[in-house]
């Protein structure tokens, strides 16, 4: 394992914003998290976990230890008659993981088809999309203690997951390293064409297989999303907040274009592009950073853009929302600092 010194970390988040670590290293095995965590250099400094830097917003250089789990393998832990469970490395590309288990029809994961980080990141955001979280198949998730060294595993209902949420963001937050997660698959799968613009694109298909909702939704994305490689984003900036039904319905009484999507009992999801976009952000540019054209969630970092400039802009946004609508908008991307 190399531990490198003034990293530089733009093409290690998919902002591509300029920021520099005192120290970084990629451990590839739990062995190597341990020796690291170990090393007294490093022992009093700040540190911070991050996967493909999806989800990443520096605003300034790390003075501290960056980590990079590059923890690559996949095997079967269980298997029988109905599934399977596969035990997957934090620094497998999350979207190469879905292709692996759509090519070997297993099911489950196919609608979080083209997200981008490691399967490393997917307990700690519970990622989701097109009807489907990542909840709905982690059964476990192992971990190391960063300040105990202890090897350590949640199941499922101990990772306390929530919308966009988890333990990981919580009680442990900045306190583990994520190793392996741990998913149930269906061998014989029932696909999930529920989400609207997914059974829009499949109407044709009689009997739509995994493969055929991978291409619709990476299809979708590809619609919908900026590539980072072309202009740096981190997909969705904020979540879709959480409010009281009646307050919902009320908002809708002089909003006829509000959609509105369940939550739990008495709540309701709103779609936090609706909101931006009715403040006139979307498609809006301020100097280098700006609000993409077709997405009104994903914000974007033009070259030479600062992180500082991005959190002021996405302050800007929040402020806005909660002055018209009364609504608090909150970030979904990690704003880092050392201090």
């Amino acid at each position: 394992m190399i531990v490198e010194r003034d990293k530089d970390l733009k093409r290690l988040n998919t902002l591509g914003l300029s920021a520099k670590a005192v120290w970084y290293a990629a451990p590839g095995s739990v062995k190597e998290v341990i020796e690291l965590l170990s090393d007294t250099r490093f022992t009093a400094l700040p540190k911070l976990v991050i996967g493909s830097g999806s989800n990443t917003l520096f605003c300034e250089d790390y003075n501290g230890l960056v980590v990079r789990p590059a923890i690559m393998d996949i095997s079967i832990s269980e298997i029988s008659d109905k599934s399977l469970k596969l035990k997957v490395g934090a620094g497998v590309d999350w979207d190469k993981f879905v292709a692996y288990c759509v090519d070997r029809g297993w099911g489950g994961v196919e609608n979080l088809s083209g997200i981008p980080g490691c399967v490393g990141a997917s307990p700690v955001q519970n990622i989701g999309a097109y009807g489907s979280e990542a909840k709905d198949t982690i059964v476990l998730v192992d971990y190391i203690d960063i300040c105990t060294l202890q090897q350590r595993r949640l199941t499922a209902p101990e990772c306390h997951f929530g919308y966009r949420e988890s333990i990981f963001k919580q009680e442990l937050k900045g306190k583990t390293i994520i190793t392996y997660v741990t998913f149930e698959l269906a061998l014989n799968p029932v696909v999930n064409t529920t989400y609207a613009d997914v059974k829009e694109r499949l109407k044709s298909a009689e009997n739509p297989t995994l493969y055929d909702i991978r291409k619709a939704i990476i299809d979708i994305r590809k619609a919908k999303l900026p590539d980072p490689a072309e202009v740096g984003n981190a997909g969705s900036f904020f979540k879709n907040p959480i409010v009281e039904e009646s307050f919902a319905e009320k908002l809708m009484e002089s909003n006829p274009t509000l959609r509105l999507y369940p939550s739990s009992p008495g709540f309701t999801k709103i779609p936090a592009a609706w909101l931006i976009e009715q403040c006139g952000f979307k498609g809006v540019r301020e100097l280098n950073v700006g609000v993409h054209k077709n997405h009104a969630l994903v914000l974007l970092a033009y070259e030479g853009a600062t992180g500082r400039e991005l959190l002021e802009f996405a302050q800007k946004i929040k402020r806005t929302v909660k002055a018209r609508f009364s609504i608090d908008i909150d970030m979904e991307v990690n704003v880092t600092a050392s201090s």
